[in-house]
């Protein structure tokens, strides 16, 4: 499986262009809209592989990449909006009170405020690995289905969140995307190139890791479908 996520671009005719054009986007996400498409060119993975298609997508009907894409940025703004949100509010609760406590008479409150503090940034770790986690199975829906609101469809999602299928996919994602942070990390010895590559090494990566999500969501929902006496080509039209 992670032979096939890593050939899987090389599978397009095209795929040298692919990666140029996505390397490019990537390199100016500092832009935002770049990145717009990039992400409408993950759903457009994520929607080819649910289904086995085994045949790289390409950079053309830009519109709808750029719809696609927009829909799973606000899917996934949605999801870290939360743990940021909770996470925000006991880290500035935290130092608040610790700066009181710190200039008042007892280290009590000063205590409490260290303990908010630590456990604010627990909490945004655990939240945002969290929210890491579903949001490519949300995208995933929303691929499969074309609505938005399918990204926060947490009856559909949980099945698949919780099944050993997708942690696998997604560990495995996880870990071809550090790796290929690693390789352009590990070229920085010369100025400027570990950064130039980092963007068509990781958009590559990117690719990879979602690769790996559609096929995980598309064989879990086959299996869905078949426990309730369906077959795979009642899936919703796209």
């Amino acid at each position: 499986m992670i032979s096939d996520s890593l050939n899987y671009l090389r599978t397009s005719e095209d795929w040298v262009e692919t990666v140029l054009i996505g390397g490019i986007l990537s390199l100016l996400g500092v832009f935002v809209v770049p990145v717009v498409f990039v992400l409408g060119y993950f759903v457009r993975v994520i929607r080819a592989t649910m289904h086995g298609d085994e045949t790289a997508p390409s950079f053309d009907d830009w519109g709808e990449l750029g719809m696609d894409g927009l829909k799973a940025a606000a899917i996934s703004l949605v999801y870290a909006i939360v743990p940021t949100a909770v996470a925000g509010l006991l880290i500035v609760g935290g130092v608040l009170t610790f700066s009181v406590g710190g200039n008042g008479p007892s280290g009590g409150l000063a205590a409490l405020g260290g303990v908010a503090l630590f456990v604010g940034v627990l909490a945004l770790f655990v939240l945002g690995l969290l929210a890491m986690y579903a949001i490519p199975a949300a995208i995933a829906n929303f691929a499969e289905t074309g609505e938005v609101g399918a990204g926060f469809r947490f009856g559909e999602l949980r099945p698949v969140l919780t099944s050993g299928k997708y942690f696998t996919a997604w560990v495995t994602g996880v870990a071809i995307v550090v790796a290929g942070s690693l390789v352009s990390g590990a070229l920085n010895v010369v100025p400027f190139l570990g950064v130039v590559v980092g963007g068509f090494v990781g958009f590559y990566a990117s690719v990879a890791a979602y690769y790996l999500v559609g096929r995980a969501w598309g064989d879990l929902r086959e299996i869905e479908l078949r426990e309730t006496g369906g077959t795979p080509e009642e899936r919703p039209a796209i």
